[in-house]
């Protein structure tokens, strides 16, 4: 009689590495602000990480393909006037990234194709309705423009970025500062971690709390929470005893938890990087120098330990690719961008197979970049799971669309009080006689363009006339 002694599972041999020194980004003042996010964000085409900057806050976004040493004058994204503490790609529009930061404002940046020539100063549009400084940003993950911001007021806004408008404020569901906030598949709930020790999971529409756990971890130090794909909620916090500890949990019975595991004794807070097509979940430590990563499978123990990347440097932050950003054709399952002092690195986790063939296994259709709903209409009661997308032939970013903002009664609502920030690069007062002189301005050019045009092929004729004539 045989017996199954090893789990079978295809992510066993999940294995990193980092990539070559010359694929890595050097020369990056990495931000030193005390404050546990991410600040990295990452998508299949833009690299954005927030960086140290005097008079202000302000983070740098690269073109993915530019690795090696980045130049010292790289111009910037600055305009904020406090440090930046979050910043979150648009999952429908790979150039379009928000940002939040201590000067108590959520900014939205459309950033272009090409590399700008001296540094981003206008926003397209700037949100603002906190009162203390803005430390989470999250975009919904179906519904097209909804971004979420949670600040330290213990207040969270959702904001229509189409218009520029709160659409949702949540402000007396939270006691104490928010330390993290993640929606679940649809977009319908999301799941709140606390400094006042709850876990909380909530329906913004219906302004309700749908489920409270307190003290899932009884450390006092930050926890963390993510939605898995079938609806569980995975944490990770301390013990009483400061221990790291990581726990599954069902919304409908959060009583008892369906796994809770001690891990090691440590300072830094775990941050979850949860891959739902693979169901694997990454956790990357602040000031550690190594990712481990669990299998949530619906057989216990459940949350299942697979393996752990090590390196000698400690990591300041992290940034997570989206799956329709990876190489299919090497069998990368995850790509991280490892935050070092100075410098950003990736690291590939790969899945050993000897066939150069599409995996279906490893890739199943994955979120693509179009929205399943509109603003109105998620608002309005609607849910909708992500549109997902074939990954057979690999992923090609589509061309870049701009963001439109439409601004509704903005000055019959709020009349301006002074001078302030301008919320659109828009100016909605340009003059007719302004535009006619543009216009008469582009006629007196293209008549020089056209005079020089037929000067240059004259004079090529005739040298061509004299070359003949020599030969």
């Amino acid at each position: 009689m045989s017996r199954r002694v090893v789990r079978q599972s295809k992510f066993r041999h999940v294995f990193g590495q980092p990539v070559k020194a010359d694929q890595m980004y050097e020369d990056i003042r990495v931000s030193k602000v005390t404050w546990d996010s991410s600040f990295c964000a990452v998508n299949p085409k833009f690299l954005a990480i927030i960086v140290e900057s005097g008079g202000g806050g302000a983070f740098m976004v690269l073109p993915l393909a530019k690795s090696g040493r980045v130049d010292k004058n790289f111009p910037l994204v600055t305009g904020h006037t406090a440090p930046v503490l979050d910043i979150d790609w648009c999952p429908h529009n790979d150039n379009v990234i928000a940002s939040a930061s201590e000067d108590t404002t959520v900014m939205v940046w459309q950033i272009p194709d090409y590399v700008p020539m001296r540094n981003m100063t206008e926003p397209i549009v700037t949100l603002e309705g906190h009162s203390k400084r803005v430390g989470i940003l999250t975009w919904h993950p179906t519904a097209r423009n909804i971004l979420l911001s949670a600040g330290g007021d213990c207040a969270i806004i959702l904001w229509n970025v189409g218009t520029g408008e709160a659409l949702l404020t949540l402000d007396d569901l939270h006691t104490d500062l928010i330390y993290n906030v993640c929606w679940n598949r649809s977009g319908s709930l999301f799941v709140t971690t606390c400094k006042d020790k709850h876990l909380r999971i909530i329906d913004p529409r219906q302004h309700l709390m749908v489920a409270e756990r307190f003290a899932p971890h009884e450390g006092m130090r930050p926890m963390r929470a993510v939605f898995t794909r079938d609806g569980l909620v995975f944490t990770t916090g301390f013990t009483r005893m400061s221990q790291r500890e990581l726990g599954l949990w069902d919304p409908k019975n959060l009583e008892e938890p369906i796994a809770l595991q001690e891990m090691d004794t440590s300072n830094g807070v775990l941050l979850p990087f949860y891959d739902p097509d693979s169901s694997i979940v990454y956790l990357c430590g602040k000031g550690d120098s190594s990712i481990r990563y669990f299998e949530i499978t619906d057989e216990a123990p459940y949350v299942h330990y697979l393996s752990t990347y090590s390196s000698k440097e400690p990591q300041r932050g992290m940034g997570f690719m989206p799956k329709r950003g990876l190489d299919v054709s090497k069998c990368e399952i995850a790509r991280f961008y490892k935050l070092h002092e100075r410098k950003c690195e990736p690291i590939v986790m790969t899945v050993p197979r000897k066939s150069d063939l599409f995996q279906d296994d490893l890739y199943p259709d994955t979120p693509g970049p179009e929205p399943a709903l509109e603003a109105d209409e998620w608002l309005s009661g609607k849910d909708a799971e992500p549109i997902l997308i074939s990954l057979r032939d690999g992923y090609i970013p589509v061309k870049n669309r701009e963001l439109k903002v439409t601004k509704k009664n903005i000055l019959d609502s709020r009349p301006p009080t002074g001078p302030r920030r301008s919320q659109s690069t828009c100016d909605a007062n340009f003059s007719n006689s302004a535009l006619q002189e543009l216009l008469e301005e582009i006629r007196s050019l293209r008549q020089t363009v056209q005079t020089h045009e037929k000067r240059i092929a004259d004079l090529e004729n005739k040298l061509c006339q004299l070359t003949n004539g020599t030969d």
